[in-house]
């Protein structure tokens, strides 16, 4: 009877599809002590959504996205599981998309995958080329936004855009994101207004942007939209900037380490997709890339200004862009253009 035993994976898929007991899955291994990790980035996960993961998954939360990065490499060039790995990870894009894809496995949630809009499909895959397995599940989107501070005349020209930033009344007082290839796409990458738009720089630190912003010196900061909505509501002297001409795009993702850990829970990934979580992630800024006539339902009776923000015009989504990883050539054009524009010292 042997040939009738079901393989430890699919032993796995029932555990974490059927909420077996601590005990049960102990039993199978590979996920510690009877439960299965996920791993984020502190912030960077609803807590709404984080409080009702089903057992045996827990929740464990870094400070550092370089930590949690960090638990995807194998050990020792092994991808075996791990009493400390991860079973399923959060992280941006940008983080994700440095990683070997040895490290990872596909997500397994094809039919969840399907229900996203057609620009996810790119980062479904990692910007891997078309037909290759979908390792990411991106349930939240953001476009980079300009965020001011007691500025109601620089507001009053938001057609102005990115270049508001180059205002020289901002001199000092603009937070720019910590990542050099999203601050040259701000400026599309023209040296001129690269080596403008550095000099008014009083940071690049786009996680910690909010708290210059609100009780420092800073005017202006460019952070991801999901990060300031929150804060709209509470504090009058903010404005935010979505620039009609477009701007880069920040992904949040759950990814799956490769091993044995367990398939993720499919049920609770779709608690983003549909009321009552998703109205409640919407209006904390988290955005699933639903196509528009859902997203446009799910925010029937939000104030008119929050329900553009969160989803704008077509015309201005159709200008946003990924940042997909560049060729060896194309990263070291990029970082000559950065020096090129660094600020005079001193």
């Amino acid at each position: 009877m042997a040939e009738r035993l079901l393989p430890r994976r699919t032993l796995l898929r029932l555990a974490a599809s059927t909420g077996l007991g601590l005990p049960a899955l102990s039993l199978l291994g590979g996920c510690g002590a009877g439960h299965a990790d996920l791993l984020a980035v502190r912030g960077e996960l609803p807590a709404g959504w984080a409080r009702r993961l089903p057992r045996p998954w827990r929740l464990r939360q870094l400070d550092d996205p370089a930590a949690v990065r960090a638990a995807l490499e194998p050990a020792a060039g092994s991808a075996a599981a791990s009493p400390s790995r991860p079973a399923l990870v959060q992280l941006g894009d940008g983080w994700a998309t440095s990683l070997p894809r040895s490290a990872l496995q596909p997500i397994g949630t094809p039919a969840l995958l399907a229900r996203l809009a057609p620009f996810s499909t790119p980062v479904q895959r990692l910007f891997a080329p078309e037909g290759s397995p979908a390792l990411v599940w991106p349930w939240s989107v953001s476009p980079w936004v300009l965020v001011l501070k007691d500025r109601p005349d620089l507001a009053a020209r938001a057609a102005d855009g990115w270049d508001l930033l180059l205002d020289p009344s901002l001199a000092g007082k603009v937070v720019l994101p910590s990542s050099p290839r999203v601050t040259i796409a701000l400026m599309e990458r023209d040296p001129s207004r690269l080596r403008r738009l550095r000099a008014q720089a009083l940071a690049s630190d786009d996680r910690d942007g909010l708290r210059l912003l609100l009780s420092g010196p800073a005017q202006a900061a460019v952070v991801p939209r999901h990060r300031v909505v929150p804060l709209l509501r509470s504090d009058p002297r903010l404005k935010v900037v979505l620039p009609a001409q477009g701007g880069p795009l920040s992904w949040n993702l759950l990814l799956r380490p490769a091993g044995d850990g367990p398939v993720p829970a499919i049920d609770w990934l779709a608690e983003i997709l549909e009321p009552p979580l998703l109205p409640r992630l919407l209006a904390a800024g988290w955005v699933p890339p639903l196509p528009r006539p859902l997203l446009q339902q799910a925010l029937r009776g939000f104030p008119a200004a929050m329900a553009d923000l969160l989803l704008p015009p077509a015309s201005v989504q159709e200008r946003w862009r990924d940042l997909p990883p560049l060729p060896a050539a194309e990263r070291k054009a990029l970082q000559q253009l950065w020096d090129a524009a660094a600020p005079p010292a001193g």
